[in-house]
């Protein structure tokens, strides 16, 4: 990394063009005043005071009825390699802003790592509002600089989950979904984060090279409209585009709404009749697509139809309604973009003294709290919100100790256990949680010792 002298120094204008993320700059990823509430924590002492932060949403985004909590394997990973270099305290103090810091503070970046416990909800795990998804216990520094990478993380992997989960529920078990959403994503990063969530909550595949690889996955794709125009345009017909792909990807779907759908698909028809090809799909990327699904189903009986072009749960769910023959679908951006998930990381324990927010619509809940769940003939019933020295031994506790004094203790899990993690958290939901319509959360309870601490808390700030 450049310190703030190079980079003025720099041909590029002072500026670092890259702009990429490598774990040797994780400690940096951070909003500012995380930095200058750990530089005043340590000029007053309390650096290392034990804190509890919880992470949780307020309120679900509009029309959710649950989010899948995701993104707690990138959280552990961060927190494993979290540590300032020479070369960026370097940097930070060229900024000028912490000129009035103490020196200790220096010394406190330049020995420290991330030394706390993490309690965390498992990966696929249907969660509501106002229920910690995640616990960092650590001294307080520590915890405070943490928040920004744990939110971006999990806000962002929890929303794609969502969507993904929901998705899934509305095409069915036998649809195949496919991510495409890359191109759409909001940085290259978050692509690479939103082709796991995906597949990690029900997709079947993503077209995301890279990320398809660094899953052990295998990428999927059809082609471009650009293929179709290319050969066209150079070798005389789409009927040749058609053969040339179809010869080096017999298996690809092929594209065939770039001129006139169904023409193409009468075409290939001919050809799928008279022995010449073998195809196994095609790709619908505009027009209305339950008439030309119809359609094309006439011409092209034995095979698939994949959909693709702005499609969401909604817009899956009118298509089933209106009885679209079609096998698969195609989720961009949508998929990628979507209602935010607006999770917040609050502080609930200092020093082993319980505190909590009383900012108006912004209420929260103090001390260190546990998740207990029922269930009724398989399906969710309630959650219980508790202090974590209560048990409820009928009701199934989700937080878990997932990081201890810094060591992950509880390997990552791979994307098949979160699959069918996910599946088994939405089919436990009951019809009004899960439906688009209006959907109703759970019942949360709040246990009465919880309750009593949150006026003794009260009491002790008014």
């Amino acid at each position: 990394m450049k310190t703030l002298a190079d980079m003025k120094d720099s041909k590029d204008g002072g500026q670092n063009p890259e702009l990429n993320i490598s774990p040797e700059n994780y400690s940096l990823l951070t909003d500012l005043y995380q930095l200058t509430m750990a530089a005043c924590y340590t000029g007053e002492g309390i650096e290392h005071k034990k804190a509890s932060f919880e992470m949780f949403v307020r309120r679900l985004p509009k029309g959710f009825g649950y989010l899948i909590a995701m993104g707690l394997a990138q959280v552990l990973e961060y927190l494993s390699q979290f540590r300032f270099h020479a070369n960026q305290i370097l940097a930070l103090k060229e900024t000028g802003i912490f000129n009035h810091a103490p020196d200790s503070f220096w010394s406190l970046l330049s020995e420290g790592v991330f030394t706390g416990d993490v309690w965390a909800i498992a990966e696929g795990t249907v969660v509501f509002a106002n229920e910690p998804i995640l616990r960092v216990e650590a001294p307080l520094w520590q915890a405070q600089i943490v928040e920004t990478y744990i939110l971006n993380t999990i806000n962002y992997q929890t929303l794609i989950a969502t969507k993904s989960a929901r998705i899934r529920n509305i095409a069915g078990d036998k649809a195949i979904l496919l991510e495409f959403g890359t191109r759409r994503a909001f940085s290259p990063q978050a692509s690479l984060w939103a082709a796991r969530a995906a597949l990690a909550a029900g997709l079947d595949a993503t077209s995301n090279v890279l990320a398809a690889l660094q899953l052990n996955q295998k990428p999927s794709g059809t082609m471009a409209h650009a293929l179709v125009m290319a050969l066209s345009a150079l070798e005389g017909s789409e009927e040749q585009a058609f053969r040339a792909f179809h010869e080096y990807f017999p298996g690809a779907p092929l594209l065939i709404d770039t001129y006139d759908t169904l023409n193409a698909a009468k075409k290939l028809a001919e050809k799928v009749n008279n022995g010449e090809i073998k195809l196994k799909g095609v790709r619908l990327d505009s027009g209305d697509l339950v008439s030309l699904s119809k359609q094309v189903r006439s011409l092209l009986p034995e095979v698939a139809i994949f959909a693709s072009g702005d499609l969401d749960e909604w817009e899956i769910q009118k298509l089933k309604t209106q009885g679209a023959e079609i096998d698969g679908y195609g989720l961009g951006t949508k998929l990628v973009t979507g209602s935010p998930v607006s999770g917040v990381y609050k502080l609930v324990d200092i020093d082993g003294i319980p505190v909590m927010k009383m900012s108006n619509g912004k209420l929260t809940y103090p001390g260190k709290k546990q998740i207990f769940r029922s269930y009724g003939s398989g399906k969710l019933q309630h959650d219980k919100l508790a202090l974590i020295t209560e048990n409820y031994y009928d009701q199934e506790p989700l937080l878990e100790l997932v990081m201890k004094q810094g060591q992950q203790i509880k390997p990552s899990e791979n994307l098949t256990k979160i699959r069918q993690r996910t599946a088994t958290s939405v089919a436990s939901l009951p019809a009004e949680v899960s439906t688009l319509e209006h959907p109703v959360p759970p019942y949360l309870e709040i246990s009465e010792k919880l309750k009593n601490l949150h006026q003794e808390t009260q009491k002790r700030i008014e």
